[in-house]
């Protein structure tokens, strides 16, 4: 049968997950009883139900019981309770979970000392009871799942944990675009259980703290998560309590913004619906992810107004807390030809630190080119707000950090400069490169081929050069496609001049992307994607 089955004594024997077309083979083959220690959904929505189980199981003949015990350390009860079933069910009983090692640990630890030595003593020590992972991952996103499909892709026999709390996953690139009139914003939501690599345990837990001296995870719910290599990858946390008065108005009084799912479609709606008065948009201190998307919302707003001959009725503000547009200057006469097309004024320096979403009035902080700070209120008809935006604070607060509460990496080799068994690649990485879906598909591979190089105590063979990219939508059919490393040293992929508007990178933008994501890069496929190696 395709289950491998371990045999531990004369009436137990364990296994992986099973599915419910297994289960007649199993009856098949002598087992009077069943006991699921997977708790239901713990691998994803495609996992079978203890429920659908049992009822087949019945159907076969066979007693089932449903003893679920989550990774991590295993409670007393949940060995007695292990033991008691065993004295009462019917043998020969089949226990199973994920990979069959809890079960294995369960049994040993219903033993005396001696017998559980002597009951798969090997797999009990080495995986702590099934607890300690070849490689977890901290972060489900665009990092997490992509560095995961492409671990599994060199080594299919690892066993890799993604620690996760969300039910979906969110391909957030296109929501400027949804922003814009431009893309379905149900085009960019897949569930997280699909997108898990299949050979991938999903923890469906979120985490609250590292102990990388002992080489855990801390959760929320109290376990910990033991690994041998680790992967910070859990993204960058949206501050909207920065910004006062802005949560309680968001999604209504003309406030919206394009970083948020539920309120791209309403940035349309209100572009859509201005034909007079004042549109502001705005930008926060860097870091930020993706940081031409606050003046790409722009763009495609004024280029909207423009084709229905409204712009000229709408005043357009764009407040920067930057001191340039763009932080690679290559790019900003393009840029500027763009501002000016459309009649927007710039206002660097200014930062937004509170909304009255019922008066629709915006407050700014600005400093003037002496450096003196003043407040200033603005009207606005319409309000698209960027967040201010930190580390989680599960990592800002722990020994990975550092001084910005970002993971402390190499910048070139992505490893944690006290932790040679720690990596981390995406927005929660430290390295000084821009926060894009474009540099995530370049780390990947910088730290999927250094961290099983550290595996193997060899030297690390891949430089990360701070590639990052970034598809200014600066009209609805036309990109700029910036592409640049480390320094803001032009990196362009095709032989064309980098800073030219051009359909081509619009149909890159909203078609080829947004595929090559979803079937490309969160699959382990690496095209394009390889950084130089080391000399």
């Amino acid at each position: 049968m395709g289950l491998e089955i371990k045999r531990l004594d004369e009436k137990l024997s364990v296994t992986g997950q099973i599915s419910v077309d297994d289960l007649t083979i199993i009856a098949e083959s002598g087992f009077n009883s069943i006991i699921c220690n997977r708790p239901d959904f713990e691998g994803g929505e495609n996992q079978p139900t203890s429920e659908q189980l049992e009822q087949q199981a019945r159907v076969l003949g066979m007693e089932f019981a449903y003893l679920p015990v989550r990774l991590g350390n295993i409670p007393a009860e949940r060995s007695e309770a292990f033991h008691r079933l065993l004295t009462e069910l019917p043998g020969p009983v089949l226990a199973f979970c994920g990979s069959g090692k809890r079960a294995t640990a369960l049994h040993a630890m219903s033993k005396s000392d001696d017998e559980a030595s002597r009951i798969h003593q090997s797999t009990v020590d080495a995986c702590n009871w099934g607890n300690v992972f070849d490689v977890v991952v901290v972060g489900g996103g665009s990092a997490g799942i992509g560095v995961t499909a492409s671990l599994l892709r060199r080594r299919p026999a690892l066993r890799i944990a993604i620690i996760e709390p969300n039910d979906k996953h969110y391909y957030q690139p296109a929501w400027t675009l949804v922003g814009g009139g431009a893309y379905d914003v149900n085009q960019t939501r897949r569930r997280m259980a699909d997108v898990i690599p299949e050979h991938a345990e999903w923890i469906h837990a979120e985490a609250s703290g590292f102990d990388p001296a002992s080489n855990l995870v801390k959760l929320v719910d109290g376990r910990k998560i033991g690994y041998r290599q680790l992967v910070v990858c859990p993204g960058i946390r949206l501050a909207w309590e920065k910004i006062a008065g802005v949560e309680e108005t968001l999604g209504e009084n003309g406030v919206t913004s394009n970083y948020r799912y539920d309120l791209a479609p309403y940035t349309w709606s209100l572009v859509q619906q201005l034909k007079q008065g004042k549109a502001l948009f705005t930008q926060p201190p860097m870091p930020i992810k993706c940081a031409g998307a606050p003046q790409k919302a722009m763009y495609l707003s004024c280029d909207h107004w423009l084709t229905n001959g409204c712009l000229g009725d709408i005043e357009v503000e764009f407040h920067t807390a930057g001191a340039v547009l763009f932080g690679v200057a290559d790019f900003v006469p393009s840029l500027m030809e763009y501002v000016e097309r459309y009649h927007a004024q710039l206002s660097f320096n200014s930062n937004l630190i509170s909304v009255d979403g019922r008066n629709r009035i915006a407050c700014f902080e600005s400093k003037d080119a002496d450096g003196n700070v003043h407040t200033v209120e603005k009207q606005f008809d319409m309000l698209h707000v960027t967040p201010p935006q930190v580390a989680p604070d599960f990592l800002r607060d722990s020994p990975l950090a550092d001084a910005s509460g970002f993971c402390k990496v190499n910048e070139k080799t992505l490893q944690h400069p006290d932790y040679d068994n720690v990596f981390a690649l995406g927005d929660a990485c430290a390295s000084p490169n821009a926060k894009t879906v474009a540099a995530i598909r370049k780390q990947i591979v910088v730290v999927a081929e250094n961290l099983l190089a550290s595996k193997e105590d060899e030297e690390l063979p891949m430089v990360y050069d701070g590639y990052g990219a970034c598809p200014l939508t600066v009209e609805k059919g036309k990109v700029v496609l910036a592409e640049f490393g480390f320094g803001g040293k032009l990196m362009p992929t095709f032989p064309l001049k980098p800073a030219v508007p051009r359909k081509l990178y619009w149909f890159f933008k909203t078609t080829v992307f947004p595929w090559l994501y979803w079937h490309g890069m969160l699959k382990g496929h690496e095209w394009l994607a390889s950084p130089r190696k080391k000399h």
